[in-house]
């Protein structure tokens, strides 16, 4: 079958980086608006008989919700079947409701659930997403074949350039308990490069209405070099009770690792007023504010490979160990 990339006009920056990855122009495709919020898009390129690999995050942005994006990507994922792709692939590097994924109180939703029922409904064939919020809840919620890749592999490039040469403990830490499987996996992975432990700790943390309580630190984290790894930064208070728990135990410095940085409203600019040694996340999501301490990694190489077994017939399940 042929390749065929597509991307919304509002992910397409990022898209252009996954296509040059994989040595294939990204397609083109009609995009209008109308003047009731409505809207219309089509595939330009002749997709009939074509394995079609549609690449978009989806958040909210300054110039659309993740509501817009999201209806968007479903019409056009029924576009494309009804004009004879072969196959259709949503690449979701950002995948929104990850966290509405069981009920806490009497009567809640179960948005992720209704969301993979939606791609379901359009007729997609795969679902590839970049570190879901709670894995389990993500496989189980769709009934299409889906591909979860994990930032893992990158942030411990990063982290191993960054302390190499480190003679301080090093401490791999996650800022609830809910996170502590992610983190274990860094750590563990994280060691081996590195050919030394590295101990782990937790916050405990509670929420309840949108409030946080806790902050008891669980670990021992003086003196050492602490990393913290989270899959998302969205108003930053999280992080923010890690950070200042870390600090408060006695950590010598303190590196904070999310796959997706949302940063909603002014959670990067909180997060750089603190004692940060790194703040690093991948471009899953669009950063428009740079700032000193925001390091911000490539992960279309990544999505590209994933891309490329699928297209290829795999073995791409090795990519999400």
């Amino acid at each position: 079958m042929r390749l065929k990339l597509f991307s919304l006009a509002e992910g397409a920056a990022f898209a252009h980086r996954v296509a040059a990855q994989l040595r294939e122009p990204l397609a083109s495709h009609e995009e209008r608006s109308f003047e009731d919020g409505e809207h219309k898009l089509r595939p330009l390129d002749d997709v009939e008989g074509a394995d079609v690999y549609l690449i978009q995050s989806l958040h909210s942005g300054a110039d659309s919700s993740v509501h817009d994006k999201l209806v968007k990507l479903l019409f056009f994922i029924a576009t494309l079947r009804d004009a004879g792709a072969t196959r259709v692939t949503a690449v979701i590097p950002y995948l929104c409701y990850g966290r509405k994924d069981r009920r806490t109180k009497a009567r809640d939703p179960l948005s992720g659930r209704y969301l993979a029922d939606l791609f379901q409904a359009v007729g997609t064939d795969c679902v590839i997403t970049l570190d879901a919020h709670n894995l389990a809840a993500f496989e189980n919620a769709f009934r299409c074949r889906t591909l979860h890749l994990q930032a893992r592999s990158i942030f411990v490039d990063f982290a191993a350039s960054q302390l190499a040469s480190s003679q301080v403990p090093l401490v791999v830490a996650s800022p609830d308990i809910g996170g502590v499987k992610r983190a274990e996996a860094f750590r563990l992975a994280l060691s081996e490069r590195l050919r030394r432990p590295l101990g782990h700790a937790f916050v405990e943390k509670y929420r309840s209405n949108g409030q946080l309580t806790g902050g008891t630190l669980v670990g021992e984290v003086q003196g050492a070099t602490v990393l913290i790894v989270d899959d998302l930064i969205a108003g930053g208070g999280t992080m923010i009770r890690a950070v200042e728990a870390l600090g408060q135990a006695g950590a010598s410095e303190v590196y904070a690792f999310a796959s997706h940085g949302q940063f909603c409203d002014n959670a990067l600019a909180r997060l750089s007023a603190l004692p940060l040694r790194g703040l690093v996340v991948t471009n899953s999501l669009p950063q428009s504010t740079q700032t000193s301490s925001l390091t911000v990694i490539d992960c279309a190489p990544l999505i590209a490979e994933a891309i490329g077994r699928l297209h290829r017939g795999g073995p791409a399940v090795e990519l999400s160990p």
